[in-house]
């Protein structure tokens, strides 16, 4: 590790930390390797409550126990579950998927957007994210960026195509400081080609990319940060919308092969 000026900045690339998951957890039988996170949990209720899926393990914080659901679609088990907020606890949460046995990884959730251009319940494909955050760090040199995985990039637009769906991709900005997207960062990501901003997008990848596996992300737009005032657009009432972007979540989990 290279002293550097700040602390943020010393990435460490050695594989072996002093607290492993992949030591830690054993594997777990029937575990699904497609996996879906998806923020939305009035859709995990809705999809998975009332015995249509079952509770095979749970993940757990100090905010108590979280369910990973196996959920049959057409034949094919697809692991369902909540990703947490923010880039820590989401990470945390990847880390022990991977070791529990999910190889293939797509999240679903929402996003602010920067350009008001974008309409809500736009769809957005992230291929890349701004490294705005702090968990990223820990998993890949420092950069400006991290890439989301090709080939869940193109499984997520294969069923897009495939469900006549219009979508946008390209960049988006994950940031730790939710109430700190001042005016001035926010045109400086408008500058550089950001679409959306939410909080966890770079953190999933760089887990990924450091662990191997294929990630990819489907963003809902909701509020606007592109203006003098917030505007809600009260995009998380429109839970028929949400639940749609979950099924093509899960789509592009069932069409994405372990990389």
């Amino acid at each position: 590790m290279i002293d550097q000026p700040y602390p943020i900045l010393e990435f460490d690339p050695v594989r072996e930390p002093l607290i492993d998951p992949q030591r830690l957890i054993r594997p777990l039988d029937g575990m699904p390797p497609r996996v879906v996170l998806c923020f939305f949990q009035e859709v995990i209720e809705a999809v998975c409550g009332d015995g249509r899926a079952t509770a095979i393990h749970h993940l757990r914080s100090e905010i108590g126990h979280n369910p990973i659901y196996a959920l049959d679609v057409d034949g094919q088990p697809v692991a369902v579950v909540h990703p947490g907020v923010g880039a820590p606890l989401a990470a945390g949460y990847l880390e022990e998927l991977i070791a529990l046995g999910g190889r293939q990884f797509i999240a679903c959730g929402g996003a602010g957007v920067i350009i008001p251009e974008v309409a809500v319940g736009r769809l957005v494909v992230p291929t890349h994210a701004v490294r705005d955050e702090g968990t990223s760090y820990h998993y890949l040199p420092p950069a400006r960026e991290v890439a989301a995985a090709p080939a869940a990039v193109a499984a997520l637009e294969a069923a897009l195509t495939a469900g006549g769906v219009s979508y946008l991709t390209g960049k988006t900005w994950t940031t730790d400081g939710v109430y700190r997207e001042t005016p001035a960062r926010i045109a400086r990501r408008k500058a550089e080609g950001c679409l959306t901003v939410e909080m966890e997008a770079a953190a999933f990848f760089a887990v990924a990319e450091f662990r191997g596996v294929p990630f990819g992300q489907l963003l809902y737009c909701g509020d606007d940060v592109s203006g003098a005032e917030w505007d809600s657009r009260h995009w998380d009432s429109r839970t028929s919308i949400r639940e749609k972007v979950f099924w093509l979540a899960v789509e592009a989990a069932l069409r994405l092969q372990e990389g």
